[in-house]
């Protein structure tokens, strides 16, 4: 015979209301998301042991388990599919988490209307704007589709309650800090709030066999609001990134149970809508006729995927003592320790000039790879003289002046080649560049210096 026990533990829970970390006392700083004066009580922490309950659905053999039933479904947008291993699995909850203006509602209306012109319904639940808002973008991003539903909910009981009588295939909601419970103490985006109707739409989602996709707010930090519990009860969480400024969005999958989370995914943001790039190099790299001084193409790995992408240098007798160093898309503090190496290791005067260091597009480079094409630029606006049209360049460079090997070079080379490049400057590596496309010249350099004498030649 089944017995149950309780006990109730009367000690004072202290709680973080960025993250949801608890303490048992008071602290000045949250002990999981490092926060100052966010630490606050929250009443009596209550442990419960319960019986054992009758099984309802018996264990069955994995070897039983019907596997199709949890088949990727194509959502019609190549590039999210591509983030997500394959597209939409049912049952699965997805965290599409941005900052304000990136793009996140304007991405999920179009995959709404896509996925619901193959024929399956598909709830829209907005808690930040009306009904007839929603309908206006919908409009001018052709994302209109007979059997998708619009529905403007801040009422958790209210938004189950529509997914009770429409039964939608994929349920979105923007956003889970907008939606509150009435049983919940607190407001609207608060970390109990959150954790409640985070927990109610998982388990809906999970008891109907229905894709959920979720949007969260970041903090200043860029990380995701509320609480940590949340990134850990979704099956997928997607960071959307991108320059307010630039058309560029990248998207990013944090966590995947489903795909691999080495892979992105890249968006064009434009008057017409999101649409996705299955080739965005040719945003990252100018056109011009005739070849420019202090100019350089590199190859980058974001995830899996190589991009090119230009860097641009100019540099300037400066009229004080003390240069100036400006950059744009580019570690600031790298970039400097790049110039001391051009000074101290490959001969190049740069103490008396002001330089200005940024990349094509409003890409950000962050890689280490990009080390080689930043010093070259430099190099080539000291001297004035512009490199091979048709070069690219990439490696990590040393304090000694050394060039290191950075991963997949021979993708690098690839890509490049088949962008219409015909030479590379790359780093000696013990494992060599690979195969070579035919008409691809690759000169393999150890030192600074070496790849330096190509302004020379």
């Amino acid at each position: 015979m089944a017995t149950k026990t309780s006990r109730a533990s009367k000690t004072p829970a202290y709680k973080c209301a960025e993250c949801g970390w608890t303490a048992v006392k008071w602290v000045g700083r949250c002990g999981e998301c490092q926060a100052w004066g966010t630490v606050e009580e929250s009443g009596a922490t209550v442990a419960r042991t319960t019986a054992a309950a009758t099984v309802l659905e018996p264990a069955r053999r994995i070897a039983e388990v019907d596997g199709t039933t949890a088949a990727f479904l194509p959502t019609g947008v190549d590039e999210l599919d591509r983030v997500l291993g394959g597209g939409l699995v049912p049952g699965a909850v997805i965290l599409l988490a941005g900052e304000p203006g990136v793009g996140k509602s304007t991405l999920l209306l179009d995959v709404a209307a896509k996925f619901a012109r193959t024929g399956q319904d598909v709830l829209y639940i907005t808690g930040e704007e009306s009904a007839a808002q929603v309908k206006l973008r919908a409009d001018r991003i052709d994302a209109v589709a007979h059997t998708l539903y619009l529905s403007a909910e801040t009422d958790l009981g209210q938004a189950l309650g529509q997914v009770e009588k429409l039964e939608p295939k994929l349920l979105i909601v923007d956003s889970v800090q907008t939606l509150s419970s009435a049983d919940v103490e607190g407001s609207a985006g608060g970390v109990s709030q959150v954790r409640e109707v985070a927990a109610s739409i998982i388990a809906a989602a999970k008891r109907r066999n229905m894709t959920t996709l979720l949007v969260g707010h970041v903090t200043k930090d860029g990380t995701i609001a509320g609480p940590r519990l949340l990134e850990h009860l979704v099956d997928v969480v997607c960071q959307f990134e991108g320059e307010r400024h630039s058309r560029l969005r990248l998207l990013r999958a944090v966590k995947n149970r489903y795909g691999a989370t080495d892979d992105v995914g890249c968006f064009d943001l434009n008057e017409a809508g999101i649409e996705g790039l299955a080739d965005p190099s040719g945003l990252f790299v100018s056109r011009t006729r005739e070849p420019v001084s202090g100019t350089c193409i590199t190859v980058t790995m974001e995830g899996r995927r190589p991009l090119l992408a230009e860097v641009q240098s100019l540099l300037a007798e400066s009229p004080n003592s003390q240069p100036r160093r400006a950059t744009s898309g580019l570690d600031s503090s790298r970039v400097s320790m790049l110039l001391a190496v051009l000074q101290q290791r490959a001969g190049c005067l740069l103490h008396k000039d002001d330089s200005y260091v940024a990349t094509v597009g409003g890409v950000k480079l962050s890689e280490p790879a990009t080390d080689l094409a930043v010093a070259l630029a430099v190099a080539s606006a000291k001297a004035r003289k512009a490199l091979p049209q048709r070069l690219i360049a990439f490696g990590e460079v040393g304090l000694a002046g050394e060039v290191r090997p950075v991963p997949g070079i021979n993708q690098r080379i690839q890509e490049a080649h088949r962008l219409g490049f015909t030479h590379a400057v790359v780093p000696a590596s013990p494992n060599g560049s690979g195969p070579v496309p035919d008409g691809f010249s690759v000169r393999e350099v150890g030192h600074l210096a070496e790849a330096l004498e190509l302004l020379i030649a």
